[in-house]
């Protein structure tokens, strides 16, 4: 993956943040059509706090759990402005006292933000990791975010995200993983135990 960065669409820490919270559950690219008109209506935790729950949802209507996901962001702009001054924290534990806001998605924020050397396991992680070989019979996200993040250098973690994570959504597919497209097949354990 040349190009190896989110697919979400953002400005600042804090559209990131709203972006990675509507994607639980839900493609980027869905969440790319509904951002635009939410970060325009709401370009601050400030100004997301002072909605209400149904007037953020009109926005996210379309994106899967649309009424958990407007109660969360609603209570995490509320946060964000009383306790981090309109900030988005920079750490994983401040991140995840906001609302709705679990280790993958502080993961995330770290890692695109700030270069953190954090590393958000999703299910194409957790399934491309396994397949190649960079896990063995890992058992949960956690599991592999601590074996991923032992062995590859701190310093390519946050890129390794998205290489991991765009080759699971392109190339290495749950149903039908494109072999023949892979460039990874001398290493890969799935390639060398199934197809050959």
């Amino acid at each position: 993956m040349p190009v190896a960065e989110s697919e979400l669409h953002f400005a600042n820490p804090f559209q990131l943040l709203v972006a990675v919270m509507l994607s639980a559950q839900c493609t980027d690219k869905r969440v790319n059509m509904v951002t635009p008109a939410l970060f325009a209506a709401y370009p601050t935790p400030e100004v997301m706090a002072q909605a209400t729950v149904e007037q953020i949802y009109e926005y996210i209507r379309s994106v899967s759990y649309p009424n958990a996901k407007a109660e969360h962001l609603k209570a995490t702009a509320v946060r964000l402005t009383e306790v981090y001054h309109g900030e988005v924290p920079d750490n994983i534990d401040d991140l995840q006292t906001l609302p709705g806001v679990g280790r993958k998605t502080a993961n995330v924020v770290c890692a695109v933000i700030w270069q953190q050397p954090t590393m958000a396991v999703d299910t194409h992680i957790f399934r491309v990791a396994e397949r190649i070989g960079l896990t063995t019979k890992s058992k949960s996200p956690l599991q592999t975010e601590k074996t991923l993040v032992k062995y590859i250098p701190e310093t390519v973690i946050p890129k390794a995200h998205h290489w991991l994570l765009l080759h699971g959504r392109y190339v290495c597919q749950a149903r039908k993983p494109k072999c023949a497209q892979c460039g990874l097949q001398p290493y890969c354990r799935y390639f060398a135990n199934t197809i050959q």
